[in-house]
């Protein structure tokens, strides 16, 4: 028999140990878990397992073959309520729709998208999911913040933050008449590229210069 919940949306925790189940909301998919129900058949199976392996025990001491015999057929009841059982599978319809009750009282369901949605997307005023029905002052707010940063960027794009000239430089090597990169040296012939300062008005002057660029000075 295949599970029918009252949402599409949910998943089955079940173990052979137990039953349990979440159940998701159809807009935000956060879940509500339902309580942890024990299996009684797996108790039981647990149950024929001790027994049987205490016969065993007991029959082994009295150099009897009895207790193999009734330890074997205990295995088989064992195995037949491993959680796989026909009762486990009652266990577990009759558990899911308990489980089915209890989370119902933690969704709501849109009478016009049919979705089933937890209390944060259900707006109790217009009686309709969030998607369907928007909350009005949470609206408000998001077209406010919205607005808020449009005016922001369109004052950032009147807004001078650069005054400085716009230009492309470009270093020549004295030496080769080629650029020449930006490193200590020029990139096509190797000539070092470092700064001579001149020795009369101390202004940097370009590697290769004859005068200085300042005062003239003759720089070697």
């Amino acid at each position: 028999m295949s599970l029918q919940p009252f949402t599409r949306n949910f998943e089955d925790n079940s173990t052979e140990a137990g039953f349990q189940f979440t159940f998701f909301c159809d807009l935000c998919n956060d879940g509500y878990k339902s309580s942890f129900t024990e299996s009684k058949t797996y108790r039981k199976a647990g149950l024929l397992r001790g027994i049987g392996r205490g016969i065993s025990v007991l029959s082994s001491m009295a150099g009897s073959s009895v207790g193999y015999n009734i330890e074997r057929g205990t295995n088989i009841l064992s195995e037949r309520f491993e959680g796989m059982s026909p009762e486990w599978h009652q266990e577990h319809e009759s558990v899911f729709r308990l489980a089915q009750n209890e989370a119902q009282g933690h969704f709501q369901r849109c009478p016009r998208c049919k979705k089933y949605v937890c209390e944060s997307d259900w707006n109790e005023q217009e009686g309709l999911c969030v998607g369907c029905s928007p909350r009005m002052n949470v609206e408000v707010a998001a077209a406010k913040a919205t607005k808020m940063v449009e005016d922001i960027q369109e004052k950032a794009r009147q807004t001078t933050v650069f005054t400085g000239e716009i230009e492309s430089k470009q270093t020549l090597c004295p030496k080769c008449g080629k650029p020449s990169g930006e490193g200590k040296f020029c990139n096509n012939c190797g000539t070092p590229l470092s700064l001579a300062k001149c020795p009369k008005c101390g202004t940097p002057n370009q590697a290769g210069t004859r005068f200085c660029g300042e005062c003239g000075q003759r720089l070697g």
